[in-house]
């Protein structure tokens, strides 16, 4: 029975070693009182967010962690610009954010343009369709540290202060609406790489599952919410079309481990999940990954979470955008996350999360 911890993932530990990190940096909040740019405290929040008079400068960063050892193996790296650019992206907007531009920075055992420049070319091609800029980056070639590469980002963006999403208004009955997936994203790779191979052995990227081999299959791109969230959301200086209560971004934690964070003292009924893609259930079943494990780990097919009740309007505007949606179930007075299981082992039974 495999588990995240077993592949080398300890989530409990990440999220004490967050919390210990954030409670570091708060502590740094008093550096700018008085003067511009005055830290907003967010604890549990998707971005930071600094006070920039009538808007709020927001920034986060991530990276597209050990996804980029499958695309090392294959030697095939021009979709990880959208992965790249969805970790961080898609937590911008969970505040409201648009985000203006991304730096980026790759570690590298050895740089080799056969690498880098299919790297840049697909994080170009999803800037320039998510409206965001490049303005400058760093390629650091590190042989004595580095086995493989490594590719991080760090996106800064802009949100009016009056259109800032804390959370503060969910309310029991709200609806939660869940976007649809197109794969793992950029999360939990290393269960599934340490399944794979226990499976399939070295090499296991290069083994068939039906038409395409099982690194491109978990290699397929994200897709990235920010730009069709913002047609409701409004970009800067636009109208918002739907009272939007929060967003989480299914990323480390998965699907109870983030709608925990906006939920505030409230929980979650979800009884009308997305059915997740056949490849993860095929990795379930191969790796005896229980369906509470697969939940915490994976975003089992959905990857943004969103509470509203204006349905209307997001199917409106993820139509257009061709993102299926659907609302999976609702906010409850009562804490914790149950959800009805649509995994290999315990499809139809509900489970519960703290």
């Amino acid at each position: 029975m495999a588990t995240y911890k077993q592949s080398g993932v300890d989530i409990a530990e990440g999220d004490k070693c967050s919390a210990l990190a954030y409670a570091a940096a708060k502590k740094t909040f008093d550096a700018r009182k008085g003067l511009f740019g005055k830290p907003v405290i967010q604890d549990g929040g998707f971005s930071g967010a600094l006070d920039f008079g009538d808007f709020y400068l927001i920034q986060n960063c991530d990276g597209v962690g050990s996804k980029i050892a499958v695309a090392d193996a294959l030697k095939k790296y021009d979709t990880l610009g959208y992965d790249l650019l969805a970790m961080v992206v898609d937590d911008a907007v969970c505040v409201g954010a648009e985000t203006v531009s991304v730096t980026n920075t790759v570690d590298t055992n050895k740089v080799t343009a056969a690498a880098i420049e299919p790297m840049m070319k697909g994080l170009l091609k999803a800037c320039k369709e998510q409206k965001v800029v490049i303005p400058g980056g760093e390629i650091a070639e590190l042989p004595d540290l580095m086995k493989g590469n490594s590719w991080n980002s760090t996106a800064v963006g802009i949100v009016e202060k009056k259109k800032f999403i804390t959370g503060k208004d969910v309310k029991p009955g709200d609806k939660i609406i869940a976007l649809k997936s197109k794969g793992f994203r950029s999360n939990g790779f290393s269960l599934v790489r340490y399944i794979l191979k226990k499976k399939f052995g070295a090499g296991w990227e290069k083994k068939k599952r039906g038409v395409k081999t099982w690194g491109e299959v978990v290699l397929t791109p994200s897709l990235i919410y920010s730009d069709a969230l913002l047609d409701v959301l409004g970009r800067y200086k636009k109208p918002r079309q739907a009272k939007v209560k929060a967003l989480a971004h299914v990323t480390g934690g998965g699907i109870p481990g983030n709608l925990k964070r906006v939920l505030g003292k409230y929980g979650a009924t979800l009884d009308n999940l997305m059915t997740p893609h056949a490849f993860m259930l095929d990795l379930q079943e191969m790796g005896k990954v229980k369906d509470a494990e697969a939940y915490k780990t994976w975003n089992m097919g959905m990857g943004m979470l969103v509470i509203s009740n204006d349905i209307a309007v997001f199917e409106k505007a993820m139509k257009k955008h061709k993102i299926p949606m659907q609302v999976i179930g609702e906010v409850t007075k009562e804490s914790g996350i149950r959800l009805k299981s649509k995994g290999h082992f315990e499809g139809g039974k509900m489970l519960h999360f703290g």
